[in-house]
């Protein structure tokens, strides 16, 4: 059985998507583990008109990057499922199916969504049923791999750039201001956990949050903002390039979770930002239409519904143990294989063990 990934089997109407609840939330602390807690939640402070940001700042002698060899995987939502499972809704057997059908990550969703327009990717995407919940990993590709290990030195501080961006206009607190001469540890982190459906589909994932707009008093994830970096743009090809491919990773990001603002800061080759500019994510389609053979929301939309619906379909077995591997190759179609007691087994012993 397969998936197509042909645009032109998904140019229907938008498939209804709920409003983004937030359920809980949870912190990641400096050697990334999990706390069950907000203190790594992080306050947006509007930064100058012509910032002059060095993001070049501590990248040599004030930044702990993140072990990449080690895969969390579900783990930490997983963690919070646990710590929080007194209080979901969940049928005698103590699952969580009475109320939902999909665990995963905001990350592997993105995947998803973007797979018409990435017609050169790859992915893995290892669906596990345990207690009727289709619990979804994604597992590293060897062309990605291989990839994230010859890394040029200048990729590695184009990812310090990021972290550093949001370190010069996020605060620790609420009435604070940023401090851009402190250590960049991406090990820390803050995750909002969302409960929503896309037709019928029920979905509760973690998703990574940048920041709070301070001013915004609205709850949550409503009130959360996107941070980017990305080149200057100067002229009319890195314009629609920007918008073809940039604008479509950032508008799948934001609207899974349903955080309405992007803040974007636009640098020069040597890593300084000299602007900040603010998209409205639901703006964000109008502006790539403009743009010859764009992408279109609704067929990203259309093919993440039929993908769950694909996954609910053929993924029968449930058992922890089993794993239906589905993959997506360039240019091709979606497919899977099933594996018992394979290196692709995901679900810890821990949590299988305490849900029973």
């Amino acid at each position: 059985m397969s998936l197509s990934t042909r645009k032109d089997h998904y140019a229907r109407g938008v498939p209804l998507f709920n409003q983004r609840v937030e359920v809980g939330s949870f912190s990641l602390d400096s050697e990334h583990k999990f706390i069950h807690d907000k203190s790594q939640m992080r306050y947006y402070v509007e930064p100058d008109q012509v910032p002059n940001f060095d993001l070049r700042d501590g990248y040599n002698d004030r930044y702990v990057k993140r072990d990449e060899n080690f895969k969390k995987g579900l783990t930490h939502v997983l963690h919070w499922i646990l710590a929080n499972k007194s209080n979901l809704k969940k049928r005698p057997s103590s699952s969580l199916a009475s109320d939902v059908d999909f665990v995963t990550s905001r990350g592997r969703l993105t995947k998803v969504l973007t797979t018409p327009y990435e017609n050169l990717s790859s992915w893995l995407l290892a669906v596990t049923k345990f207690q009727g919940i289709l619990y979804i990993n994604e597992v590293e590709t060897e062309a990605a791999r291989i990839a994230r290990n010859n890394r040029t030195e200048t990729h590695e501080e184009n990812i310090y750039w990021g972290y550093k961006f949001e370190q010069y206009i996020c605060s620790d607190t609420i009435d604070g201001s940023p401090d851009s001469s402190g250590v960049v540890n991406s090990n820390e982190a803050f995750y909002t956990v969302v409960q929503t459906s896309l037709k019928d589909h029920r979905l509760l994932f973690s998703a990574e949050v940048d920041c709070r707009d301070k001013a915004n008093t609205s709850d949550p994830p409503a009130c959360y903002i996107e941070l980017k970096t990305a080149k200057n743009i100067l002229s009319n090809n890195q314009r629609g390039k920007f918008r073809r491919f940039k604008l479509l990773l950032w508008w799948a990001q934001s609207v899974l979770v349903g955080v309405p603002r992007i803040v974007a800061g636009f640098r020069n080759d040597d890593g300084v930002v000299e602007s900040v500019k603010t998209f409205e994510v639901n703006n964000i389609p109008k502006l790539a239409e403009t743009e010859v053979n764009c992408w279109k929301p609704n067929i990203c939309m259309n093919f993440c519904c039929d993908f769950l619906s694909f996954v609910k379909r053929e993924v029968i077995e449930d058992d922890p143990r089993v794993v239906y591997l589905f993959s997506k190759d360039p240019c091709s179609d979606v497919t899977y294989t099933v594996h018992k007691d394979s290196s692709y087994s995901f679900l810890p012993d821990w949590y299988v063990n305490e849900m029973i």
